[in-house]
């Protein structure tokens, strides 16, 4: 599995931002192609700005699994509410987050 950085709680890429049962995604950062559990770990840990990944890249494997290590692409992790590989469910609530990681404008 890939390394995850920031304030993780545990193995399945929980933080001390968010540590819900299915809080188990990382998302590699654009800005740095590093494996952060969330924005404010990011925010904590480095020392740039967050970039987005842009549409034409949604085909990018960035989205890890903490329960079984696969990583997801933008576009499948979109589509879905758990891993593709384990079943494991995600937090329907990182939508909200979206716009934080991904271009989400029409």
């Amino acid at each position: 599995m890939p390394h995850v950085y920031g304030k993780l709680t545990d193995r399945q890429t929980r933080c001390v931002h968010y540590a819900t049962a299915k809080d188990i995604i990382a998302i590699k950062f654009h800005c740095c192609g590093k494996y952060y559990p969330c924005y404010q770990c990011h925010r904590e840990c480095e020392d740039h700005p967050i970039s987005v990944w842009k549409k034409d890249q949604f085909d990018e494997r960035a989205l890890l699994c903490g329960v079984c290590g696969y990583e997801h692409t933008i576009r499948a992790y979109f589509g879905t509410d758990h891993c593709l590989h384990c079943h494991a469910l995600f937090n329907e609530g990182c939508k909200y987050h979206y716009h934080l990681y991904f271009d989400t404008q029409a």
